[in-house]
Protein backbone atom coordinates (compact mmCIF):
# COMPACT_ATOMS: atom_id res chain seq x y z
CA UNK A 1 0.00 0.00 0.00
CA UNK A 2 1.11 3.67 -0.81
CA UNK A 3 1.21 6.30 1.79
CA UNK A 4 -1.36 9.42 0.45
CA UNK A 5 0.18 12.10 1.15
CA UNK A 6 1.97 12.34 -2.08
CA UNK A 7 -1.13 12.13 -4.16
CA UNK A 8 -2.87 14.45 -1.79
CA UNK A 9 -0.51 17.19 -2.48
CA UNK A 10 -1.05 16.42 -6.43
CA UNK A 11 -4.59 16.83 -6.14
CA UNK A 12 -4.24 20.08 -3.89
CA UNK A 13 -1.77 21.47 -6.34
CA UNK A 14 -4.28 21.27 -9.47
CA UNK A 15 -7.06 22.47 -7.08
CA UNK A 16 -5.20 25.42 -6.57
CA UNK A 17 -3.68 25.98 -10.17
CA UNK A 18 -7.51 25.71 -11.17
CA UNK A 19 -8.63 27.91 -8.12
CA UNK A 20 -5.98 30.50 -7.21
CA UNK A 21 -7.64 33.35 -8.70
CA UNK A 22 -10.78 32.81 -7.66
CA UNK A 23 -10.48 33.27 -3.92
CA UNK A 24 -11.05 36.71 -2.29
CA UNK A 25 -9.03 38.42 -0.38
CA UNK A 26 -9.86 40.00 2.69
CA UNK A 27 -10.52 43.73 3.14
CA UNK A 28 -7.17 45.81 3.65
CA UNK A 29 -5.52 42.63 3.03
CA UNK A 30 -2.29 44.72 2.90
CA UNK A 31 -2.53 45.08 6.56
CA UNK A 32 -3.18 41.67 7.10
CA UNK A 33 -0.46 38.97 8.15
CA UNK A 34 -0.82 35.34 6.23
CA UNK A 35 -0.13 32.16 7.40
CA UNK A 36 0.27 28.48 5.65
CA UNK A 37 0.32 24.90 6.60
CA UNK A 38 2.54 23.56 4.27
CA UNK A 39 1.53 19.97 3.22
CA UNK A 40 5.00 18.41 2.36
CA UNK A 41 6.39 19.19 6.20
CA UNK A 42 2.89 19.68 8.36
CA UNK A 43 4.22 23.37 9.98
CA UNK A 44 3.27 26.77 10.05
CA UNK A 45 4.57 29.27 8.09
CA UNK A 46 3.50 33.09 9.48
CA UNK A 47 4.32 36.14 9.26
CA UNK A 48 3.68 36.69 5.65
CA UNK A 49 2.25 39.63 3.55
CA UNK A 50 1.25 40.80 0.18
CA UNK A 51 1.15 43.85 -1.83
CA UNK A 52 -0.93 42.81 -5.02
CA UNK A 53 -3.26 39.82 -5.28
CA UNK A 54 -1.36 38.56 -7.98
CA UNK A 55 1.74 37.81 -5.71
CA UNK A 56 -0.60 35.62 -3.07
CA UNK A 57 -2.68 33.64 -5.65
CA UNK A 58 1.00 33.31 -7.47
CA UNK A 59 2.48 32.05 -3.85
CA UNK A 60 -0.70 29.79 -3.28
CA UNK A 61 -0.01 27.84 -6.35
CA UNK A 62 4.20 27.58 -5.31
CA UNK A 63 4.12 26.04 -2.26
CA UNK A 64 0.80 24.13 -2.30
CA UNK A 65 -0.36 24.44 1.07
CA UNK A 66 -2.73 22.40 3.12
CA UNK A 67 -4.36 24.95 4.84
CA UNK A 68 -4.35 28.90 4.53
CA UNK A 69 -5.46 31.46 6.86
CA UNK A 70 -4.94 35.28 7.27
CA UNK A 71 -5.30 37.57 10.57
CA UNK A 72 -8.45 38.94 12.50
CA UNK A 73 -5.98 41.76 12.90
CA UNK A 74 -4.78 44.78 10.86
CA UNK A 75 -0.99 45.33 11.36
CA UNK A 76 1.50 48.57 10.12
CA UNK A 77 4.33 45.97 9.49
CA UNK A 78 2.16 42.35 8.99
CA UNK A 79 5.39 40.55 7.80
CA UNK A 80 7.30 41.49 11.18
CA UNK A 81 7.37 39.29 13.95
CA UNK A 82 4.60 39.44 16.27
CA UNK A 83 6.13 41.80 19.12
CA UNK A 84 7.17 44.31 15.99
CA UNK A 85 3.57 44.41 13.60
CA UNK A 86 2.34 47.21 15.52
CA UNK A 87 -1.32 46.68 16.04
CA UNK A 88 -3.77 48.72 14.56
CA UNK A 89 -7.45 46.55 15.18
CA UNK A 90 -9.08 43.42 15.10
CA UNK A 91 -12.30 42.01 13.47
CA UNK A 92 -14.60 40.26 15.85
CA UNK A 93 -14.29 36.53 15.11
CA UNK A 94 -16.28 33.64 17.04
CA UNK A 95 -15.16 30.32 16.53
CA UNK A 96 -18.12 27.61 16.07
CA UNK A 97 -16.46 23.93 16.41
CA UNK A 98 -18.63 20.97 17.59
CA UNK A 99 -15.28 19.30 19.26
CA UNK A 100 -16.87 22.11 21.63
CA UNK A 101 -20.37 20.66 21.66
CA UNK A 102 -21.63 17.99 23.86
CA UNK A 103 -23.52 15.59 21.51
CA UNK A 104 -24.75 12.56 22.19
CA UNK A 105 -23.61 10.81 19.30
CA UNK A 106 -20.37 11.50 19.94
CA UNK A 107 -18.72 8.19 21.01
CA UNK A 108 -20.69 6.49 17.76
CA UNK A 109 -18.13 7.79 15.61
CA UNK A 110 -14.82 8.02 17.44
CA UNK A 111 -12.00 7.76 15.31
CA UNK A 112 -8.50 6.93 15.73
CA UNK A 113 -5.11 6.21 14.37
CA UNK A 114 -1.79 4.95 15.56
CA UNK A 115 0.96 7.32 16.04
CA UNK A 116 3.56 4.91 14.74
CA UNK A 117 2.28 2.84 11.95
CA UNK A 118 -0.70 3.10 9.55
CA UNK A 119 -2.84 1.22 11.82
CA UNK A 120 -6.60 2.74 12.52
CA UNK A 121 -9.93 2.01 13.91
CA UNK A 122 -13.37 3.14 15.20
CA UNK A 123 -14.92 3.00 18.54
CA UNK A 124 -12.58 3.34 21.62
CA UNK A 125 -8.79 3.35 21.06
CA UNK A 126 -6.81 0.17 22.52
CA UNK A 127 -4.20 0.24 25.14
CA UNK A 128 -1.66 -1.19 22.68
CA UNK A 129 -1.47 -1.24 18.52
CA UNK A 130 -1.83 -4.69 17.48
CA UNK A 131 0.28 -4.04 14.39
CA UNK A 132 3.73 -2.38 15.71
CA UNK A 133 2.98 -2.70 19.53
CA UNK A 134 2.71 1.34 19.70
CA UNK A 135 0.80 3.08 22.81
CA UNK A 136 0.28 6.81 21.60
CA UNK A 137 -3.03 7.46 19.52
CA UNK A 138 -4.55 10.46 18.08
CA UNK A 139 -8.28 10.65 18.16
CA UNK A 140 -9.80 11.91 14.67
CA UNK A 141 -12.82 14.13 14.16
CA UNK A 142 -15.17 12.13 11.92
CA UNK A 143 -17.65 14.21 9.79
CA UNK A 144 -20.92 14.17 11.64
CA UNK A 145 -23.72 14.97 10.05
CA UNK A 146 -25.70 15.50 13.42
CA UNK A 147 -22.58 17.12 15.17
CA UNK A 148 -22.39 19.71 12.15
CA UNK A 149 -26.31 20.42 12.37
CA UNK A 150 -25.52 21.05 16.02
CA UNK A 151 -22.47 23.10 15.10
CA UNK A 152 -25.25 25.11 12.36
CA UNK A 153 -27.77 25.55 15.27
CA UNK A 154 -25.31 27.15 17.42
CA UNK A 155 -23.89 29.93 14.67
CA UNK A 156 -27.65 30.49 14.04
CA UNK A 157 -27.71 31.34 17.68
CA UNK A 158 -25.09 33.02 17.42
CA UNK A 159 -26.42 35.29 14.50
CA UNK A 160 -29.56 36.13 16.36
CA UNK A 161 -27.45 37.26 19.09
CA UNK A 162 -25.44 39.88 16.94
CA UNK A 163 -28.43 40.87 14.67
CA UNK A 164 -31.35 41.43 17.75
CA UNK A 165 -29.07 41.86 20.50
CA UNK A 166 -26.18 43.65 19.44
CA UNK A 167 -27.20 45.58 16.51
CA UNK A 168 -24.83 44.73 13.37
CA UNK A 169 -26.94 44.76 10.33
CA UNK A 170 -27.34 41.09 9.02
CA UNK A 171 -25.24 42.11 5.87
CA UNK A 172 -21.90 42.65 8.24
CA UNK A 173 -21.74 39.34 9.76
CA UNK A 174 -19.92 36.73 7.70
CA UNK A 175 -20.52 33.00 7.94
CA UNK A 176 -17.68 30.62 7.16
CA UNK A 177 -17.60 26.49 6.95
CA UNK A 178 -14.40 26.11 8.72
CA UNK A 179 -14.17 22.89 5.85
CA UNK A 180 -14.28 20.49 8.59
CA UNK A 181 -16.01 20.43 12.02
CA UNK A 182 -17.71 23.58 11.91
CA UNK A 183 -18.19 27.81 11.37
CA UNK A 184 -16.37 31.18 11.58
CA UNK A 185 -18.49 34.43 12.48
CA UNK A 186 -16.75 37.67 11.33
CA UNK A 187 -17.85 41.16 12.01
CA UNK A 188 -15.54 44.00 10.18
CA UNK A 189 -17.17 46.71 11.55
CA UNK A 190 -15.24 49.89 12.84
CA UNK A 191 -16.39 50.33 15.91
CA UNK A 192 -15.59 46.99 17.19
CA UNK A 193 -11.97 46.82 15.86
CA UNK A 194 -10.45 48.87 18.43
CA UNK A 195 -11.96 46.54 20.92
CA UNK A 196 -8.92 45.29 23.18
CA UNK A 197 -9.26 41.23 24.78
CA UNK A 198 -11.01 42.24 27.72
CA UNK A 199 -13.95 44.02 25.51
CA UNK A 200 -14.24 41.02 23.94
CA UNK A 201 -14.55 38.83 26.97
CA UNK A 202 -17.44 40.69 27.43
CA UNK A 203 -19.15 40.03 24.42
CA UNK A 204 -18.31 36.14 24.83
CA UNK A 205 -20.10 36.33 28.41
CA UNK A 206 -23.07 38.06 27.30
CA UNK A 207 -23.24 35.34 24.42
CA UNK A 208 -22.55 32.25 26.79
CA UNK A 209 -24.79 33.97 29.44
CA UNK A 210 -21.93 34.07 32.41
CA UNK A 211 -22.81 35.44 35.43
CA UNK A 212 -26.52 36.08 34.43
CA UNK A 213 -28.51 37.37 37.10
CA UNK A 214 -32.24 36.12 36.57
CA UNK A 215 -33.96 38.84 39.23
CA UNK A 216 -32.49 41.74 36.59
CA UNK A 217 -33.91 40.03 33.79
CA UNK A 218 -37.51 40.57 35.69
CA UNK A 219 -38.16 36.98 37.72
CA UNK A 220 -38.65 37.58 40.86
CA UNK A 221 -40.98 37.32 43.94
CA UNK A 222 -43.54 40.42 44.50
CA UNK A 223 -45.71 41.01 47.24
CA UNK A 224 -49.38 41.67 47.34
CA UNK A 225 -52.14 42.13 49.75
CA UNK A 226 -52.98 38.42 49.06
CA UNK A 227 -49.69 37.33 49.19
CA UNK A 228 -46.83 37.23 47.22
CA UNK A 229 -46.93 36.67 43.31
CA UNK A 230 -43.99 36.18 41.32
CA UNK A 231 -43.72 37.72 37.99
CA UNK A 232 -41.59 37.24 35.46
CA UNK A 233 -40.68 37.84 31.68
CA UNK A 234 -42.10 37.79 28.47
CA UNK A 235 -41.59 35.95 25.57
CA UNK A 236 -41.40 39.18 23.17
CA UNK A 237 -39.01 41.16 25.47
CA UNK A 238 -35.77 41.51 23.97
CA UNK A 239 -32.43 40.70 25.27
CA UNK A 240 -31.62 38.10 27.74
CA UNK A 241 -34.80 38.79 29.14
CA UNK A 242 -36.87 37.45 26.23
CA UNK A 243 -34.77 34.48 25.61
CA UNK A 244 -34.99 33.38 29.43
CA UNK A 245 -38.88 33.31 28.70
CA UNK A 246 -38.35 31.35 25.56
CA UNK A 247 -36.23 29.30 26.86
CA UNK A 248 -38.44 27.95 29.91
CA UNK A 249 -41.79 27.91 26.88
CA UNK A 250 -39.58 25.31 25.09
CA UNK A 251 -38.64 23.17 28.60
CA UNK A 252 -42.12 23.59 29.26
CA UNK A 253 -43.37 22.21 25.75
CA UNK A 254 -40.71 19.64 25.01
CA UNK A 255 -39.48 18.01 28.47
CA UNK A 256 -41.20 14.45 29.67
CA UNK A 257 -42.28 13.83 33.05
CA UNK A 258 -38.71 11.61 33.31
CA UNK A 259 -36.42 14.91 32.17
CA UNK A 260 -38.92 17.41 34.51
CA UNK A 261 -37.95 14.90 37.53
CA UNK A 262 -34.13 14.43 36.61
CA UNK A 263 -33.91 18.27 37.10
CA UNK A 264 -31.91 18.48 39.99
CA UNK A 265 -33.46 20.96 42.59
CA UNK A 266 -36.69 20.48 41.90
CA UNK A 267 -38.74 18.10 43.64
CA UNK A 268 -40.55 15.12 41.83
CA UNK A 269 -43.97 16.29 43.03
CA UNK A 270 -43.23 19.58 41.62
CA UNK A 271 -42.05 17.80 38.79
CA UNK A 272 -45.01 15.67 38.30
CA UNK A 273 -47.27 19.34 38.73
CA UNK A 274 -45.63 20.81 35.98
CA UNK A 275 -45.99 18.46 33.26
CA UNK A 276 -50.15 17.82 34.50
CA UNK A 277 -50.64 21.47 34.41
CA UNK A 278 -48.59 22.05 30.79
CA UNK A 279 -51.63 22.81 29.13
CA UNK A 280 -52.72 25.87 31.83
CA UNK A 281 -49.10 27.30 31.80
CA UNK A 282 -48.73 27.50 28.03
CA UNK A 283 -51.68 29.37 27.32
CA UNK A 284 -50.76 31.96 30.34
CA UNK A 285 -47.70 32.96 27.88
CA UNK A 286 -50.15 34.67 25.73
CA UNK A 287 -52.86 35.79 28.47
CA UNK A 288 -51.54 36.42 31.14
CA UNK A 289 -48.99 35.48 33.87
CA UNK A 290 -47.23 31.99 33.59
CA UNK A 291 -44.91 32.46 36.46
CA UNK A 292 -47.54 32.89 39.03
CA UNK A 293 -50.04 30.97 37.07
CA UNK A 294 -50.03 27.39 39.20
CA UNK A 295 -50.18 27.30 42.71
CA UNK A 296 -47.49 25.00 44.31
CA UNK A 297 -44.42 26.30 41.76
CA UNK A 298 -42.21 28.85 43.97
CA UNK A 299 -39.71 31.04 42.46
CA UNK A 300 -36.98 28.18 43.43
CA UNK A 301 -38.77 25.94 41.22
CA UNK A 302 -38.80 29.13 38.14
CA UNK A 303 -34.93 29.72 38.60
CA UNK A 304 -34.15 25.81 38.07
CA UNK A 305 -35.98 25.87 34.81
CA UNK A 306 -34.52 29.05 33.41
CA UNK A 307 -30.69 27.86 34.82
CA UNK A 308 -31.23 25.34 32.28
CA UNK A 309 -32.77 27.92 29.85
CA UNK A 310 -29.83 29.96 29.96
CA UNK A 311 -27.78 26.81 29.11
CA UNK A 312 -29.92 26.18 26.30
CA UNK A 313 -30.13 29.83 24.77
CA UNK A 314 -26.16 30.43 25.42
CA UNK A 315 -23.87 30.00 22.10
CA UNK A 316 -20.91 27.55 22.69
CA UNK A 317 -17.76 28.87 21.23
CA UNK A 318 -14.55 28.59 21.76
CA UNK A 319 -13.93 31.46 23.99
CA UNK A 320 -10.61 32.03 22.96
CA UNK A 321 -10.55 32.41 19.53
CA UNK A 322 -12.66 35.61 19.91
CA UNK A 323 -10.43 37.08 22.83
CA UNK A 324 -7.23 36.84 20.79
CA UNK A 325 -6.52 40.22 18.91
CA UNK A 326 -3.83 38.15 17.02
CA UNK A 327 -5.70 34.97 15.69
CA UNK A 328 -5.47 33.57 12.50
CA UNK A 329 -8.68 32.61 10.76
CA UNK A 330 -9.06 30.24 7.64
CA UNK A 331 -9.64 32.07 4.18
CA UNK A 332 -12.30 31.25 1.67
CA UNK A 333 -12.24 28.76 -0.84
CA UNK A 334 -8.99 27.88 0.16
CA UNK A 335 -8.89 23.39 1.28
CA UNK A 336 -8.88 22.14 4.70
CA UNK A 337 -6.19 19.70 5.02
CA UNK A 338 -7.98 17.24 6.93
CA UNK A 339 -10.84 17.07 5.28
CA UNK A 340 -10.14 18.04 1.69
CA UNK A 341 -13.58 20.49 1.83
CA UNK A 342 -13.47 23.74 1.11
CA UNK A 343 -13.88 26.78 3.65
CA UNK A 344 -17.06 28.12 2.16
CA UNK A 345 -18.66 31.65 2.89
CA UNK A 346 -22.31 32.03 3.69
CA UNK A 347 -24.97 34.66 3.71
CA UNK A 348 -25.88 34.67 6.88
CA UNK A 349 -29.68 34.49 5.52
CA UNK A 350 -28.50 31.39 3.86
CA UNK A 351 -26.92 29.25 6.28
CA UNK A 352 -30.07 27.12 6.93
CA UNK A 353 -30.38 25.78 3.58
CA UNK A 354 -26.20 25.21 3.71
CA UNK A 355 -25.58 21.24 3.24
CA UNK A 356 -21.50 21.55 4.50
CA UNK A 357 -21.26 17.88 2.78
CA UNK A 358 -22.45 18.97 -0.40
CA UNK A 359 -21.62 22.34 -1.42
CA UNK A 360 -18.56 22.33 0.23
CA UNK A 361 -17.21 19.22 -1.45
CA UNK A 362 -13.90 20.74 -4.01
CA UNK A 363 -13.44 17.48 -5.52
CA UNK A 364 -16.40 16.15 -8.18
CA UNK A 365 -14.76 14.62 -11.00
CA UNK A 366 -12.98 10.95 -11.00
CA UNK A 367 -13.16 7.84 -8.76
CA UNK A 368 -10.21 6.54 -6.82
CA UNK A 369 -9.35 3.33 -5.91
CA UNK A 370 -8.32 2.96 -1.81
CA UNK A 371 -7.51 0.37 1.04
CA UNK A 372 -9.42 1.60 3.74
CA UNK A 373 -8.52 0.64 7.40
CA UNK A 374 -11.20 1.62 8.80
CA UNK A 375 -14.15 3.85 8.78
CA UNK A 376 -17.67 4.92 9.75
CA UNK A 377 -20.55 5.42 7.76
CA UNK A 378 -20.23 8.63 6.34
CA UNK A 379 -22.05 10.49 3.85
CA UNK A 380 -20.32 12.88 1.04
CA UNK A 381 -23.01 14.99 -1.78
CA UNK A 382 -25.86 12.91 -2.27
CA UNK A 383 -24.46 9.29 -2.13
CA UNK A 384 -23.75 7.22 1.77
CA UNK A 385 -20.89 5.72 2.19
CA UNK A 386 -19.58 2.94 4.67
CA UNK A 387 -18.93 1.66 6.76
CA UNK A 388 -15.86 0.17 6.22
CA UNK A 389 -12.80 -2.30 7.29
CA UNK A 390 -9.70 -3.43 6.05
CA UNK A 391 -11.23 -3.87 2.44
CA UNK A 392 -10.68 -2.32 -0.86
CA UNK A 393 -13.26 0.41 -2.46
CA UNK A 394 -13.73 2.39 -5.96
CA UNK A 395 -15.32 5.41 -4.66
CA UNK A 396 -15.75 8.96 -6.50
CA UNK A 397 -12.54 11.41 -5.77
CA UNK A 398 -13.74 13.17 -2.99
CA UNK A 399 -15.26 10.15 -0.77
CA UNK A 400 -11.24 9.03 -1.02
CA UNK A 401 -9.77 12.07 -0.95
CA UNK A 402 -11.50 12.54 2.84
CA UNK A 403 -11.07 8.72 3.82
CA UNK A 404 -6.95 9.64 3.14
CA UNK A 405 -7.10 13.00 4.62
CA UNK A 406 -8.25 11.07 7.58
CA UNK A 407 -5.63 8.60 7.78
CA UNK A 408 -8.44 6.39 6.91
CA UNK A 409 -7.30 5.32 3.79
CA UNK A 410 -3.96 4.00 1.56
CA UNK A 411 -3.96 4.56 -2.39
CA UNK A 412 -4.18 1.00 -3.40
CA UNK A 413 -0.71 -0.61 -5.51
Amino acid sequence: MKNPRKFIIQKFTEYYRDNANKIPLPTSYKKREFGFILSDKGIMLRHKAFSEPRFFRDFIKLITPSDVYHSAAYYKHPSREMGKKEWIGADLIFDIDFDHISTPCTEEHEYWTCELCDQAGVGKQPSVCSQCGGSKFKMVAWLCETCLETAKSEALKLIEFLVNDFGFPPQDVEVCFSGHRGYHIHVERDEIKQLDQDARKEIVDYVQGTGLKVSLHGLMPVSRKTGQKIIGPDLNDPGWSGKIARGVYDIIVTYNLQQLKEINGINKNIASLIFLQREKILKTWNTGNPWGSIKGIGIKTWEKLVEISVVNQAVSIDTVVTIDIHRLIRMPLTLHGKTGLKVVSIPSKSLERFDPLRDAVAFNEGTLKVYILAAHRFRIGKEIYGPYERETVKLPMAAAIYLLCKRAALLTD
